[in-house]
């Protein structure tokens, strides 16, 4: 608190119009004396001058005024980037300097705030603003900033006037105004200006690739310090297949093809190869997420003498509109075997060898139903279907009571990789289909709609047909009387076999004795047929909403080994996963950083990106002042590496220079509160009435003379 005596006041006794209309009939009169050269002109101007200062009153004022301290904001950068090498212990220790050596000066007031991370990379000067809001500007005394320069919330530069030349140069300052600065930015800088970084950049990348087809990335490995023509071993994998690599040279783009081989989304994690000394390699992956659509699916449909249930297949795949079938049906049973030669039976001749030779692996599916050996395919052709299994394709046999005789298509080449081995026996009586254990772990068949559960019984409606067989391979997901295999699927090679052990999937279709999910159950098996990875019956995936990672693990195992999360900064979380009731085991973790996750199991692996998939924060993760230099330069501020060494801090005057070589500048406003104001007569009144009767007496006496 201090008090003194600040300027002269006035407060009028009469309105200052009517002393000004006074005092200029009073200065007429003087004019028109002095024109008639009268003496004592001057001696009357002094007395009506001292009676028009009398009217204006005036006083002396003197305020009680309270000092006011500055502030001055740190502001810490919190952002994943610190986490390379020492970074963050160099923060910590830069902080705990800097308010250390505030704290010393008693007019001083020392506001902390931390920047938030986003999509959109590291937000420090909203922070900055914030702090600043209720702030008076007159008590501002200047930021510290103590970060690694990656600030992506720097505010533009102030615009140039419409009509400024083109070689004009701007005024500095108006970039410190256009951030709201009035005082000057500091910025402690972590890590150190030697650092070497190299970054995998993905130019270009489509969005939707055709599975069976190969998608265009278009990819750039930067070298920071630029190193042109360097060659650089990029590889690029999905998540548990095969890798391609490529070479690069740095500073040039290249586009590499990739296969998308499956629908819907295929993720692709690219890295580039470190390079010598290399600060961290977290910018040098990069994710790619490439949705698999398939143009058309072809299914290839080949039915047995007619049935009842025949139609249940074709309507089936007939009513989505993305399958292409070709439907070919025996219409000759045994007992119109009358040794008619088989080109005379129809007027065209059927494509047998352009299906089953030519043009058999561009189908998706093909599906026996209640086919049976009768001489139209010859055994060469079955050996084909066989060979396109093992290639990748897949087959979808749904038997009849004719796969337990002696024309089953079990004694033929399709034998090889059918995993049910018929016993020669067709059961003849009531029974209702159950999922198995591992069914009830299978996405096949999971969570199907009125399955039993425990030992109850399913609610759904009664089959009367079954062919025993056993399971010489695969897995069974159904299970019919007592307990004998009904659904048996199977992995050939790189291709799929599902086999259906009845032909009475049609009474569902009919509703009889209440139904059953025939359209989802079959879609649902068509489509782990086709390798949609959503069936996967061994799969591990992460799904990402905000700032929770829900893990899913699917197994046909009952045991399910926890898992271990990698973040991007290198650490690593062991989560234990809880069963589900679709079979899965899952787990949801709450994430805190930006940038790709990996889940793995010892097993599989899946990755996860966390914010986009390639966040601004990753892209350059070298320490640099450069982002923030205008603002520095145009605050009058400075620059101190935290490797160098810790700057002292210092009081500065408006408008000196706020930095040296190992200081730091906050500015001292010296403002204040007034908190009273105290008025006294500047003259007391009868000092005023003596001076103004002296000089008309006087001007009376010279005008006598």
């Amino acid at each position: 608190m201090m008090t003194g005596i600040t300027g002269v006041g006035f407060a009028p006794l009469i309105p200052w119009q009517a002393i000004a209309l006074i005092g200029g009939i009073a200065v007429l009169l003087i004019l028109f004396s002095a024109f008639r050269s009268a003496r004592g002109t001057f001696l009357r101007l002094f007395s009506i001058a001292v009676l028009v200062l009398a009217l204006f009153n005036p006083r002396l004022e003197s305020e009680t005024r309270q000092p006011q301290p500055d502030v001055a904001v740190i502001v810490v950068d919190e952002s994943s980037s610190q986490n390379t090498g020492d970074r963050r212990e160099q923060l910590a220790r830069a902080l705990e300097d800097a308010q250390e050596k505030l704290a010393k000066f008693d007019d001083l007031e020392v506001r902390v705030v931390r920047g938030a991370e986003t999509e959109d990379g590291t937000q420090l000067f909203g922070e900055l603003n914030r702090a600043l809001a209720d702030l008076p500007k007159d008590r501002f005394a200047g930021a510290v900033m103590i970060t690694d320069g990656q600030v992506h919330d720097v505010p533009a530069p102030a615009a140039r006037a419409p009509d400024a030349a083109a070689d004009e140069p701007e005024p500095a300052i108006n970039d410190a105004e256009a951030a709201g600065l009035n005082a000057p930015l500091h910025v402690m800088l972590t890590g150190s200006p030697e650092e070497r970084d190299r970054r995998l950049v993905v130019v270009r990348a489509p969005a939707f690739g055709i599975v069976g087809k190969t998608v265009q990335l278009s990819l750039r490995v930067d070298d920071r310090p630029s190193r042109s023509g360097t060659t650089v071993e990029v590889t690029i994998a999905e998540a548990g297949g095969p890798a391609t690599r490529a070479l690069l040279r740095t500073g040039e783009e290249r586009t590499v093809e990739v296969p998308i081989e499956h629908g819907g989304a295929s993720i692709f994690e690219i890295e580039a190869a470190p390079m010598a000394n290399e600060m961290s390699l977290i910018n040098n992956r990069a994710v790619v997420t490439v949705n698999g659509v398939r143009d058309r699916l072809r299914v290839l449909l080949v039915s047995g003498q007619p049935h009842a249930g025949e139609r249940t297949w074709r309507n089936l795949l007939k009513s989505d509109p993305s399958v292409d079938l070709v439907h070919f049906t025996i219409l000759r049973p045994p007992e119109k075997n009358d040794f008619t030669p088989l080109n005379e039976l129809a007027l065209i001749s059927f494509p047998i060898r352009e299906l089953f030779e030519i043009k058999l692996h561009e189908f998706d599916l093909i599906v026996f139903d209640r086919y049976v050996i009768r001489f139209v395919l010859p055994p060469a052709y079955l050996g084909n279907i066989s060979r396109y299994v093992r290639d990748g394709g897949a087959v979808l046999a749904a038997v009849g009571p004719d796969f337990a005789g002696v024309r089953s298509l079990y004694h033929t080449p399709l034998g090889q990789i059918f995993p049910g081995l018929p016993s020669g026996r067709v059961l003849e009586q009531a029974f209702r289909a159950r999922v198995s254990a591992k069914g009830r772990r299978h996405p096949v068949t999971a969570s199907l709609p009125g399955a039993a559960t425990g030992d109850g019984e399913s609610a759904w409606g009664q089959w009367f047909r079954q062919i025993e067989a056993s399971e010489r391979a695969g897995v069974t997901l159904m299970t019919g009387v007592d307990e004998r295999p009904l659904l048996i699927l199977n992995r050939v090679g790189k291709g799929r076999v599902a086999q259906f052990m009845s032909d009475h999937i049609w009474l569902w279709a009919r509703g009889f004795d209440g139904g059953g999910p025939h359209a989802e159950l079959l879609r649902r098996l068509s489509h782990w047929l086709m390798k949609e990875p959503d069936l996967e019956e061994e799969d591990l995936r992460a799904i990402v909403d905000g700032k929770q990672l829900t893990i899913q693990r699917r197994s046909l195992n009952e045991e399910v080994p926890p898992v271990t999360v990698t973040a991007p900064s290198g650490k690593q979380r062991i989560v234990r996963l809880e069963e589900s009731q679709d079979g899965s085991s899952t787990a949801t973790i709450t994430v805190e950083e930006t940038g790709l996750y990996k889940i793995e199991d010892g097993t599989r692996s899946a990755t996860a990106a966390v914010g986009k998939l390639n966040p601004p924060e990753l892209s350059d993760l070298r320490a640099s002042p450069d982002k923030l230099m205008p603002l520095i330069k145009a605050s009058g501020g400075g620059v101190s590496w935290i490797a160098e060494g810790l700057p002292d801090f210092r009081r500065t005057r408006p408008g000196r220079t706020a930095s040296g070589n190992d200081w730091l500048g906050l500015v001292r406003n010296g403002s204040y509160v007034v908190t009273g104001v105290r008025q006294a007569p500047l003259l007391p009144a009868l000092l005023f009435l003596l001076l103004a009767a002296g000089g008309l007496t006087m001007a009376w006496w010279r005008e006598g003379q």
